[in-house]
């Protein structure tokens, strides 16, 4: 059993991020890394603070978990100094390779989320598929950019718009995993995990995508489990996240 330690760090004092990496390496010994982002309403602490992250890195795995906010992880169509997807696909990356025993390149890499964390685990995958090799969505807020006008949702509706612009425009189309999933070679795509609860309002969207992973030859897998949109649901599956994860680290 590889022993691990909790690190904190930082780029800015908005962008922190928990680190759990492996000790008493030998020399030169590098590890693969996991990024995962936590859901909306959460932080950077959620995925240590909830899951038993230590037993996952003990695997051989450095696991990164940087704050989100309230982003989607995507660059804000309103507010150009929120740069999410900038800052998890460069600043963060290059970060952690500096200052860990991090393996570079693809098939080293693999990025994961829960809800928000998971749309953005996704999308910055088909939209960087030169960087990751797996990536997990644990009910995956998919639907967010095409969810329609609700006048009981007025708050959530502008909250969105700032993020990916007005209805219809392009920069929701660019960020829109049905909309990527049609574009993007699936022959150049990382592997897609997709978990989704039975009683998740989330569900319909998950099996539309991944109905559509099917249609268009990704290499993919989708399960619908029994139980809401909490962690006493995604506990119970994280670890067939972590079991898929590594079969696809170990074929590179």
């Amino acid at each position: 059993m590889v022993d691990v330690a909790f690190y904190s760090a930082a780029l800015r004092r908005d962008m922190q991020y928990r680190t759990v990496a492996p000790t008493n390496l030998s020399p030169g010994q590098k590890f693969p890394v996991l990024y995962l982002l936590h859901g909306g309403g959460g932080g950077f602490r959620d995925w240590s603070n909830y899951t038993n992250v230590a037993a996952n890195a003990a695997r051989g795995l450095i696991l990164v978990m940087p704050e989100g906010n309230s982003s989607y992880y995507m660059n804000s169509a309103e507010h150009p100094e929120d740069r999410f997807e900038d800052y998890i696909v460069h600043d963060l990356i290059i970060d952690v390779e500096q200052r860990f025993p991090a393996l570079a390149g693809r098939a080293n890499r693999a990025i994961a989320g829960v809800s928000m964390g998971g749309f953005g685990a996704v999308v910055l995958a088909l939209k960087h598929p030169d960087l990751y090799v797996f990536a997990g969505g644990v009910s995956p807020a998919l639907d967010v950019p095409s969810r329609p006008f609700s006048i009981k949702r007025i708050g959530q509706w502008r909250q969105h718009s700032s993020i990916f612009g007005s209805w219809g425009s392009q920069s929701r189309k660019e960020n829109d995993p049905l909309v990527l999933a049609r574009s993007v070679n699936p022959a150049q795509a990382p592997y897609i995990f997709l978990i989704c609860g039975d009683q998740e309002g989330l569900l319909a969207v998950n099996r539309k995508f991944s109905a559509l992973l099917k249609q268009r030859n990704f290499h993919y897998e989708f399960h619908t489990v029994s139980g809401g949109h909490d962690w006493n649901q995604w506990n119970q599956h994280i670890p067939d996240l972590m079991d898929s994860l590594m079969q696809h680290l170990a074929k590179n």
